[in-house]
C-alpha cells in the first residue's frame, strides 16, 4: 500500500472514536491515586533575577558555587536556577525547608497555576471524558489545588471531614499546597553575577519542588477508607506517584514500605469489585532501588503498565537487560522498544503494558485479555485524537473539544515507526497484517499498534503521557 493509501485506512480505522467517546460515560466508577500538585508556572528573565537577588541581599558567592542538588537557603533555589540557566537544561530540586517555599512563595510568585501530578491530571481527564464518578486522591486539598480540578459534579475527592465532594468545591483549609515552581527562561537571555556573564545557551526549565506529602507517598486516611465501602465500586484504579519515592525517607521510613502499604490498601478497594482493572503509570522513577522493587513487587499485582520510551529503558536497567537498554538508548525506535517490551513482559508476567512514543502507541498483552486486541485499538485511537486535541487547543476542559483532531489524518512518522515494528514482527513471529489493521495475534499474546496524529505546533504536551495512557484503557470498550 503507498502512503496515500494507508492514511486513508488508518482514516476509516479511526472512525470509531466518537463512539468509544460515549461507551465512557458507561463506567461507573474510577480511582485516580495518588500524586496530585500544584504546578506554579513562571517566565524570568536574567534581569529580572539580578534584581532579585540585589533586592533580597543574597550571597552571591553561594549562589556560583557548586553544591547538592537540593534547596536548603534562598541561594540554593537561585543557585539551582542558575545551573540550568547556564547549561541549557532542566533538573527538578527539592525544597527541603518550609521557608524557602514561604520566600518564594513571597518573592518568585506565579504566572499560572495548573494542575500537577499524574493523578490529578488523569482524574480531569477520566471526568471530562464522561466517567460517571471519578475519585481523586489528594495527599493535600487547599483551595489552590481544588481549583485546578475541572468544574464538573463527576470528579469528586473528600473534604476535611470525610465526606466525598465535588472536588473543585472541596477546600480542606488546613492543608498546605503542595507546588512545583517550574521557572521557565529563553535561550540568549543572560545574567550577570560577580562580574561574570552566563549567556542560556537554549530554553528550558528549574523545577522547584516543595512536596513533603507526596515525596513519601502520603495517603489520605479518609480517602482510603471511602474507597473500601461497597458502594464505591471502581471498575478502573489507575495508580501513579510511586516515583517520588526514595530508597530512604526523610523520617527514616524505607520507601518500600510506603509501596507495600499502599498494595494492602488497594487490595481493600478491589474488594467491591474484583474484576476491576488496576494501571500503574511508571513514570520516570530516578532511585533504582524503588524502581526495581515497584517492577517485582507492585507489578505483580496489576493489570496494566504504562510507559514512554525513556521509562522503558529505565525498567530495563533495572531487570538485567543492560545491553538491551543501550541499544534503545542509541536508536529509540519502534523495533528495539518493542524487544524490550518483550523483554519486560516475559520478566513481569504482566497482563497488559503499553508504550507511547513519538508518533506510535504500541500494547502488547496476552492472549485472552478481558479487553480484546480491537477494543484495545479503538481506545488508543481514541487516545490519540484526545492528546491531538491537547496538544492543538492547550486544554481539554470541555467534552466538545476533545474529538477537535477528529477526521486529521495520521503522521508520516508513525506509518515508518509501525512499518519498521511490522518487519520486526514478521522475523520474529511471522507475517502480519500489523500496517493495514494494527493488529497481530498468535497463541501466546496480542500486539497492537496505532499510528498517531501529530500536531506540527503544540501549544502545551504537559501531561500527555498520562492523558494517553488512560485514555487508551478506559476507552478500550
Amino acid at each position: 500500500m503507498s502512503s496515500i493509501e494507508l492514511k486513508a485506512k488508518w482514516l476509516e480505522n479511526y472512525k470509531t472514536a466518537p463512539a468509544q467517546l460515549e461507551k465512557m460515560g458507561e463506567i461507573n466508577g474510577l480511582i485516580s491515586a495518588f500524586n496530585a500538585n500544584v504546578d506554579a508556572v513562571i517566565k524570568v528573565n536574567g534581569e529580572g533575577i539580578q534584581k532579585l537577588i540585589a533586592e533580597n541581599n543574597l550571597n552571591t558567592d553561594l549562589i556560583i558555587c557548586e553544591g547538592e542538588t537540593s534547596i536548603r537557603s534562598n541561594e540554593d533555589a537561585i543557585r539551582g536556577f542558575l545551573n540550568c540557566f547556564k547549561n541549557g537544561i532542566a533538573e527538578e530540586w527539592l525544597i527541603e525547608d518550609e521557608e524557602v517555599f514561604e520566600w518564594l512563595n513571597k518573592n518568585v510568585g506565579y504566572d499560572k497555576m495548573q494542575m500537577g501530578g499524574q493523578g490529578g491530571i488523569v482524574a480531569n481527564v477520566m471526568a471530562v471524558c464522561g466517567v460517571n464518578s471519578v475519585y481523586v486522591h489528594c495527599a493535600s486539598a487547599p483551595k489552590d489545588q481544588a481549583k485546578l480540578f475541572l468544574d464538573l459534579p463527576n470528579l469528586l475527592t473528600n473534604d476535611e471531614n470525610g465526606e466525598i465532594k465535588q472536588a473543585s468545591k472541596v477546600n480542606r483549609s488546613c492543608d498546605l499546597a503542595l507546588i512545583h515552581w517550574i521557572i521557565e527562561f529563553d535561550k540568549g537571555d543572560s545574567i550577570t553575577l560577580n562580574g561574570e556573564t552566563f549567556v542560556c545557551p537554549k530554553a528550558n526549565r528549574f523545577i522547584a519542588t516543595y512536596d513533603p506529602l507526596n515525596f513519601k507517598l502520603h495517603i489520605d486516611e479518609n480517602f482510603a477508607n471511602k474507597m473500601s465501602q461497597n458502594d464505591i465500586n471502581p471498575e478502573y484504579i489507575i495508580l501513579s506517584g510511586y516515583q517520588m519515592l526514595h530508597e530512604t525517607l526523610h523520617d527514616g521510613t524505607k520507601g518500600t514500605e510506603r509501596i507495600d502499604f499502599s498494595k494492602a490498601m488497594i487490595a481493600k478497594w478491589r474488594e467491591s469489585c474484583p474484576e476491576s482493572l488496576l494501571h500503574l503509570e511508571v513514570a520516570s522513577t530516578q532511585d533504582k532501588v524503588i524502581r526495581k522493587y515497584l517492577i517485582d513487587s507492585l507489578v505483580e499485582n496489576v493489570d496494566s503498565l504504562g510507559f514512554n520510551e525513556r521509562e522503558l529503558i529505565d525498567i530495563l536497567e533495572v531487570i538485567g537487560e543492560d545491553e538491551l537498554a543501550q541499544k534503545c538508548e542509541e536508536n529509540t525506535n519502534s523495533s528495539n522498544l518493542f524487544e524490550g517490551m518483550l523483554k519486560i513482559y516475559e520478566y513481569t508476567k504482566c497482563s497488559r503494558m503499553q508504550l507511547h512514543m513519538f508518533g506510535l502507541y504500541l500494547t502488547l498483552q496476552e492472549k485472552g485479555f478481558k479487553v480484546s486486541a480491537t477494543q484495545n485499538r479503538d481506545g488508543m485511537q481514541l487516545a490519540a485524537t484526545v492528546a491531538a486535541a491537547k496538544a492543538g487547543t492547550g486544554a481539554i476542559d470541555q467534552k466538545e473539544v476533545l474529538l477537535w483532531a477528529k477526521g486529521q489524518t495520521v503522521s508520516e512518522v508513525g506509518l515508518k515507526e509501525l512499518a519498521d515494528l511490522k518487519n520486526m514482527v514478521t522475523n520474529l513471529l511471522g507475517e502480519n497484517q500489523l500496517l493495514e489493521t494494527g493488529i497481530f495475534s498468535n497463541e501466546k499474546f496480542e500486539i497492537i499498534a496505532v499510528p498517531t496524529i501529530l500536531i506540527d505546533k503544540p501549544v502545551t504536551l504537559v501531561g500527555m503521557g498520562d492523558t494517553i495512557s488512560s485514555v487508551s484503557l478506559v476507552g478500550a470498550r
